[in-house]
């Protein structure tokens, strides 16, 4: 398998482990019952070639630095991407979107729902752990098209999974176990690539 093919399969499977539990799925799931699916479709894919291309560019900066410098900042940000992960997987409580599903979509025009669902993800997924990740793939694999690829297709996975299949895939999935899964991956991650910094 070569580089890139690598680069992307590692960072689609990444993403999308880290997405399923995460805000993204419940944000698109809310926007979805809140506005037609096609506006919020589109809206979040276009907030997520943005994000993408942010995490790229500064994964690609990363490749400019010396290897053990690079290591080390793949590790913290990994590392912070574990953090987030395992509190949100440990943490009690709902994400109180339960009511916002019993209703349905409003009456609203085509450009000002994509334009709100842009601008819920943006927000949302700024400084997100997939986010750290696609910078971090960047900066290990060297292949910024691939990365950036995987990222941004694993996003709009999980964004289509939850407008198409709305509140019934939330009752399928166990979005805790698979927070702590990521989170624990993470953590490996950024074991790695400090050892590699530190031995290295």
């Amino acid at each position: 398998m070569s580089t890139a093919l690598l680069a992307f399969v590692a960072t689609f499977a990444l993403v999308m482990a880290v997405e399923l539990p995460d805000k993204t799925l419940v944000a698109t799931l809310v926007l979805t019952t809140r506005y037609r699916a096609r506006a919020v479709l589109t809206g979040v894919t276009a907030a997520f070639a943005v994000q993408s291309v942010i995490a790229v560019a500064f994964g690609s900066v990363l490749t400019l630095l010396p290897d053990r410098i690079v290591s080390l900042v793949v590790g913290v940000m990994f590392g912070a991407g574990a953090f987030m992960l395992l509190r949100e997987g440990f943490r009690a409580g709902d994400d109180g979107a339960h009511d916002a599903v019993r209703s349905g979509p409003a009456p609203v025009a085509f450009g000002r729902a994509a334009l709100t669902s842009f601008a819920v993800l943006f927000a949302a997924e700024w400084g997100d752990a997939s986010q750290l990740a696609t910078a971090g793939l960047v900066a290990r694999y060297a292949q910024p098209v691939a990365v950036g690829l995987g990222a941004f297709l694993g996003l709009v996975s999980v964004a289509a999974l939850a407008v198409f299949l709305g509140h019934k895939i939330r009752g399928r999935l166990r979005p805790r176990l698979i927070q702590r899964t990521a989170g624990f991956v993470f953590a490996c991650f950024s074991a790695f690539a400090l050892g590699s910094a530190l031995l290295g």
